[in-house]
């Protein structure tokens, strides 16, 4: 059976290129020469892919329609076709994983007759595309075809949402090519487990003035993915102040400049699943930072009050959405060196951000923080600060908050891609930090705009305020999908851990399905320059050793390594902070012990301070042990991991 399944994709891809046969066909390999794309020009524009001569993506057709009619690639006469090679290092002006991103590619631009092109650059881990128009005035897109012909039933992982109108917190599925069809569809990134344990992972970069790329299956060809897309919203439905519900589409899904660059689409291949999260391909792929002075931007922590409820104990005072809470915040914040608190939902009268909470002093709030070393970001619903911009942000910037956390804007379409695109230049005009929640997926806004820290897009630890789907499977299926593409707002750092067969859904006082260990790591292995500390001031105060640990972890790195990784089971990775690493493994239902070298440190003798799964953790969640002990490059660690496990350490060098 395997023989005739490889028999089967050998066929189909002569067929191909039997066809390519009838047009011109150009190549292009990365810097490596490992990758290849192949290109066809003639009654269609399709591409395929090889690695070291294995194919990985079968001729796959592209094309742009238009709303006169004319279809871009197809049977476009091809004119001229440009080549160049660039080798150049890129500096982050927020360090998510490296402090240098190097940025080395062969690119090969395709001119056509109607006034258009199409640009490839083929990377050492990928390939990407867009098209380029050379139209006057404005042009509608009425589609665009986008696919990833696979050539056989491979296994992925697939966010599969019902409809556009999304908070992108689907849970990934395990499913195979041949399960789906046009009406199964997702929202980027997909991965995809091909032959020989490679992995694709699809998404877009440099996300502008257009929709968001979704994925689904093709009825016109099996094993096939496609790029869907959002239509225009011609009409909303606005049920509250964060519910505003398109009821009314366009045929087509742009309305923009006919002169213009389209966002890329990208195709990241490796062999090895750790590369997933050291892959810097959205970041390499975007417009570089539009803001001219970024020394006011400050990556921190963020003590967070929503997810815990404003629930404290043992103090003099009644707890809730008021001042002295929000203080005891702050002194939390101040004792343990976190950045930033939020003021989320409660801080002011739904639907108008100029009438604060009466209980709530926001300017004595910013004064006190200022005093603390700890400064004030406020969460406002998305349709209420378009409604009050100007009045509201210069507000905010005379008051001196430090951020918004933006939420509930639920879409992609072209409209809202804008939206965010406008939030971002506000902000960065009144040196706001943003976050976005009710978010989609980052593809490249945080690198025009670094004030853009995080964004959720990721069914993250709220979710255990409802339900029973944060598994630890879950947990290890994010660092090699959503994560894969940008920093996520998951907001760890649960005290109260349980194993699932213990775990009870309680939304106001939430837990965890993993261990602390687990929790603890997350600080480590998940990605968000803007990283919230979620549980309650008075949990973490009774608990100072953990609480330390989580408070110190660098939320920016000069270096990441994975040094064991296999999507959905377990992950260990080691980022570096200046002289110093720090270590964290996390691990799904499945008891395992995992070896680790490390030998990625320089020479000379380390401190290595730990937190490790407690020989009872098993049992209950939050056991856990401590300790010190003396580590160099030719150490080697065995980590033994709880079911929903962690493990979690800094090293740092010893004073000589």
């Amino acid at each position: 059976m395997i023989y005739r399944s490889l028999l089967a994709v050998c066929l189909i891809f002569l067929a191909a290129m039997d066809s390519f046969a009838q047009g011109k066909v150009v190549d292009l390999s990365s810097p490596n020469d490992l990758l290849l794309v192949r290109v066809e020009t003639g009654e269609q524009l399709a591409w395929s892919l090889s690695y070291a001569g294995k194919v990985m993506l079968l001729p796959s057709p592209i094309s742009l329609t238009l709303g006169d009619g004319k279809v871009l690639g197809p049977s476009s006469a091809l004119k001229k076709v440009q080549r160049r090679q660039v080798d150049q290092i890129l500096v982050p002006v927020v360090r998510t994983r490296f402090d240098r991103v190097r940025d080395h590619f062969n690119e090969m631009i395709l001119d056509f007759s109607g006034d258009f092109s199409v640009v490839f650059r083929a990377y050492d881990d990928g390939i990407a595309y867009r098209f380029v128009t050379r139209k006057k005035g404005v042009i509608r897109i009425v589609d665009e075809l986008s696919t990833f012909a696979f050539g056989g039933d491979h296994a992925l992982y697939f966010a599969e949402e019902p409809s556009f109108y999304s908070h992108q917190e689907q849970a990934y599925k395990l499913l195979h090519l041949g399960e789906l069809n046009d009406h199964r569809r997702a929202y980027t990134p997909a991965l995809v487990s091909l032959p020989q344990g490679f992995k694709a992972l699809i998404s877009e970069a440099d996300l502008q003035d257009y929709p968001g790329m979704w994925l689904s299956g093709d009825k016109s060809s099996l094993y096939q993915l496609k790029g869907r897309f959002p239509q225009v919203v011609l009409r909303d439905s606005v049920t509250s102040d964060r519910d505003v519900k398109p009821i009314e589409r366009a045929d087509y899904i742009a309305e923009t400049k006919g002169a213009r660059a389209f966002p890329w689409r990208f195709l990241l291949i490796t062999e090895r699943d750790g590369h997933l999260l050291e892959n810097t391909m959205v970041f390499k792929l975007s417009q570089s930072t539009q803001i001219s002075s970024t020394d006011w931007i400050k990556p921190g922590k963020v003590a967070w009050d929503w997810w815990n409820a404003n629930n404290v104990w043992n103090v003099p005072f009644k707890a809730g959405l008021n001042t002295a809470t929000y203080k005891y915040y702050i002194d939390f914040a101040s004792r343990y060196g976190i950045e930033y608190i939020i003021l989320d939902e409660g801080w002011y009268k739904l639907g108008d951000l100029l009438s604060p909470n009466p209980d709530i002093d926001v300017p004595e709030l910013i004064r006190y923080g200022r005093e603390k070393k700890v400064s004030v970001i406020l969460w406002v619903t998305w349709k209420t600060l378009l409604d009050q911009l100007q009045p509201a942000l210069d507000r905010f910037a005379v008051w001196g908050v430090q951020g918004i956390k933006v939420d509930f804007m639920q879409r992609d379409d072209q409209y809202m891609v804008n939206y965010y695109w406008m939030i971002a230049r506000e902000a960065a005009a009144r040196k706001l930090l943003v976050d976005f929640h009710g978010a989609y997926k980052p593809a490249g806004l945080d690198r025009a705009y670094p004030n853009v820290l995080t964004r959720e897009g990721v069914k993250g630890l709220e979710h255990n305020k409802w339900s029973r789907e944060l598994t630890p499977t879950h947990n290890l299926i994010l660092p090699f999908t959503r994560m894969a593409v940008g920093p996520m707002d998951y907001t760890p750092g649960a005290m109260v851990n349980a194993q699932a067969r213990q775990f009870q859904v309680i939304f106001d006082l939430p837990m965890s399905q993993t261990t602390r260990c687990q929790q603890m790591a997350m600080y480590v292995v998940y990605e968000s320059p803007l990283q919230m500390l979620a549980d309650s001031p008075s949990r973490y105060l009774a608990e100072p050793g953990c609480t330390a640990f989580m408070a110190g972890v660098p939320v920016q790195w000069d270096e990441t390594r994975v040094l064991q990784a296999s999507a959905g089971e377990y992950v260990v990775v080691a980022r570096r902070s200046g002289a110093e690493w720090y270590i964290g493994a996390m691990n799904n239902e499945k008891a395992r012990d995992l070896t680790v070298s490390l030998d990625f440190l320089a020479s000379g003798g380390y401190e290595m301070h730990y937190f490790a799964d407690g020989i009872n953790a098993g049992r209950c969640a939050m056991d856990y042990s401590t300790g010190t002990e003396e580590v160099t490059a030719r150490s080697t660690l065995t980590l033994q991991l709880a079911e929903g496990g962690g493990w979690v350490a800094r090293v740092k060098p010893l004073q000589p």
